[in-house]
């Protein structure tokens, strides 16, 4: 694929270009909680500023249905976003309505436009070809140019991010490549060991991913609500914990696999349990046991991994050479459930290996825990993009930007 780099050799004064970011950061009564996402994108567009284009900067921002919805309006984040960039950033208050054409109409060369969540119009998100076309059309008609490094949003078959560069000349701006080039990383030259740690609520989430890595890492260690599923798989009492048991057959297998593939396969040995789930608005102190994992009460749940497999999980990390995370070890967001997926996150900024923090949640508690994001090799910027681009699927979103 074409890279902003070459986009940018051939010279972009006055030229109207489109740029697909991913500003979907998470909002609490209209105010960012974190900007990681709008700071990954910074770079491309103030190079594209710089060399004098008239940039036009869309994504989405939660799940609005296809229609407008003042609580998903990206408003704030034209705000944060001219904070960061220094310099006025204009704001359509429609997608590409007459809103967005005189906003992009006004722009003068090294200035930036910021237009109204895509999926306000639904066919941003269309399953059917042609609406998604039709919207790609008319997004078509706001630049000459378009720029893709919204990484976060290229798993996803949607007119801004695949029907779209079929309708301009385009480019991937400096996070997708940087981003692809990490996960090339994981993928095509390996340092082994190479370690995996995943974790979160859903293992069915996970299993695809895991199907990949048993015959890539070296070692997984399994944390977060997921973990309870392999507990059960063993025949251990979970309590009511998070527990998904269709999954039970299929986690069973990947066991055996991983024990024939020569894969260590890591689970908690111990676990934090509490008889109810922790008040996160308040964060009001919680009672808690610390429990060996086989041995969790009928009426228990299991919130974070213990200090014994904090210990543990350290120590399997300490000789890696590759380490991929994705997905919190607990409850994370409340500080008595927090303390396991700290220790994670600490034995990766202790590593001397490459150390990839993949999205979603796992970025999140990096930077809500207090993190330098600069001790890490890789902070992801897309949960969902990274994992199916381990499982080895396509993502339409990356093939769209190919030549």
């Amino acid at each position: 694929m074409k890279t902003i780099d070459e986009l940018l050799a051939d010279g972009v004064s006055g030229k109207r270009v489109f740029v697909r970011a991913d500003l979907n950061v998470p909002l609490a009564d209209g105010t960012i909680t974190d900007d990681g996402r709008i700071r990954a994108v910074v770079p491309t567009i103030k190079a594209l500023a710089d060399a004098g284009a008239e940039v036009v900067v869309a994504s989405h921002l939660g799940r609005p249905k296809g229609v407008p919805d003042p609580a998903f309006s990206l408003l704030p984040v034209a705000e944060r976003l001219a904070e960061l960039l220094g310099t006025p950033v204009a704001f359509a208050e429609d997608t590409v309505g007459p809103a967005a054409h005189a906003a992009v109409d006004g722009l003068e060369p090294g200035q930036v436009a910021v237009v109204e969540n895509l999926r306000f119009n639904p066919g941003e998100t269309s399953k059917d070809d042609t609406e998604r076309g039709e919207f790609a059309d008319r997004l078509a008609a706001l630049a000459d140019v378009y720029v893709g490094d919204g990484f976060g949003a290229v798993h996803r078959k949607h007119a801004s991010v695949y029907d779209l560069p079929a309708r301009l000349p385009h480019y991937a701006g400096y996070l997708i490549a940087r981003e692809v080039g990490v996960l090339k990383k994981l993928t095509d030259d390996v340092r082994r060991p190479y370690v995996v740690v995943l974790g979160g609520a859903k293992v069915s989430d996970k299993l695809a991913v895991i199907d990949q890595l048993l015959g890539k890492a070296d070692r997984l260690l399994i944390g977060g609500g997921m973990a309870y599923t392999f507990l059960k798989a063993q025949g251990h009492e979970v309590g009511i914990s998070l527990l998904q048991e269709d999954q039970i057959p299929a986690v069973k297998e990947y066991m055996e696999r991983a024990e024939k593939n020569g894969v260590e396969l890591v689970l908690p040995v111990d676990v934090l349990v509490s008889p109810e789930f922790p008040d996160l608005k308040t964060k009001a102190p919680s009672q808690y046991t610390v429990v060996d994992a086989d041995k969790i009460p009928a009426d228990q749940e299991g919130l974070d991994i213990g200090p014994r497999t904090r210990e543990l999980y350290a120590s399997k990390l300490g000789d890696a050479e590759t380490v991929f995370w994705n997905g919190p070890m607990g409850v994370f967001e409340h500080p008595d459930y927090a303390e396991g997926t700290k220790a994670v996150a600490q034995a990766l900024v202790d590593s001397d290996g490459f150390t990839v923090v993949g999205g979603g949640d796992s970025a999140a508690a990096v930077r809500t825990l207090g993190f330098d994001e600069n001790a890490f090799g890789h902070i992801s910027t897309g949960g969902g993009a990274s994992l199916e681009y381990l499982e080895g699927k396509t993502l339409p979103g990356l093939a769209a930007l190919e030549d």
